[in-house]
């Protein structure tokens, strides 16, 4: 059987060449260590990669079968394919066009680093779909963590949640609130399960035991409002509604904002925060005042 494609011969000669750059180690699979009569992967191991049997994985290289798009998808994991390669392969097997999977934009818009300054009276985060932590305005580093002090790479709410005590702490009901941020990274490996921060971010919580069962345990959620009751050691117990607004031309961005119900304790706990925090900015200015020559010196007798 002969496939429609626009290309069949293409096809395999692409999906040859790419198996050819990719040895068993860098995919994870054991290398024998005896001389291979081919470079690269076998086809049984790109099949095996891909979850598919070696002959359907055989026809499909050799032109005499049309693979699904899955199938596809599937083979573009296997062969650890680019995005503009991924295109490629589903052109050459003349499926419809695929939206290419888009990497998540880090970088957070100038207006809403402006909009998170400007709440001065609100905690708000930005959140990328892996929970890792884009930015963040004073009350929200003062309330939760200085995320300004954690290494990059480290920056992540459900990582933080999980390996740092005094955030943990914070929480009235840490399992519920941790049980929901794993709910929504499982959420997340559907829409997109080729996520490299996603796959990371897993690999370094398998030593977390209750992170592994709830993952395990396949549940999800996706929520865009709810409440948390934090005890604070300045503020004292708050309990906060939060909402999530996504951007329309950043999806992938989430920024969340907690707010205390008008007149309550807690919002009054939220200003005694924000005036702390503001007296705290004012001091470290004040620390830094110009010397007689200009540059900055720490003030003295403050």
């Amino acid at each position: 059987m002969s496939i429609r494609g626009r290309d069949p011969k293409g096809l395999g000669s692409f999906l040859m060449a790419r198996r050819a750059e990719l040895e068993p180690g860098q995919v994870g699979l054991p290398d024998p260590g005896t001389p291979r009569r081919v470079v690269g992967l076998r086809r049984e191991e790109v099949a095996e990669l891909a979850a598919i049997s070696t002959d359907y994985y055989t026809r499909v290289e050799q032109g005499r079968m049309r693979a699904s798009a899955p199938v596809l998808a599937a083979i573009a994991r296997a062969l650890r394919l680019t995005d503009d390669q991924r295109t490629y392969l589903f052109d050459l097997a003349g499926r419809p066009p695929v939206e290419s999977p888009v990497r998540p934009d880090r970088t957070v818009s100038t207006h809403t680093r402006r909009l998170l300054d400007q709440l001065t009276e609100s905690p708000a985060l930005v959140l990328s779909d892996t929970m890792d932590v884009l930015g963040w305005n004073r009350l929200a580093a003062a309330l939760l963590i200085d995320f300004g002090r954690i290494p990059e790479k480290d920056r992540n709410y459900v990582w933080l949640l999980f390996v740092d005590p005094a955030l943990r702490a914070l929480y009235d009901d840490w399992e519920a609130g941790a049980h929901d941020c794993v709910a929504y990274l499982r959420m997340h490996t559907a829409r997109r399960p080729d996520d490299p921060r996603l796959r990371d971010l897993v690999a370094r919580m398998a030593s977390h035991t209750d992170f592994q069962r709830w993952w395990q345990s396949r549940d999800v959620a996706v929520q865009g409002v709810g409440n948390k009751v934090f005890h604070h050691p300045v503020a004292g117990t708050l309990t906060l509604d939060w909402d999530t607004l996504t951007s329309s031309t950043v999806p992938d961005q989430h920024v969340v904002v907690w707010t205390a119900r008008p007149g309550s304790p807690s919002e009054r706990g939220l200003r005694l925060l924000a005036a702390s925090t503001a007296e705290s900015v004012r001091a470290a200015v004040g620390s830094r005042a110009p010397g007689p020559d200009g540059n900055e010196q720490a003030a003295q007798g403050r």
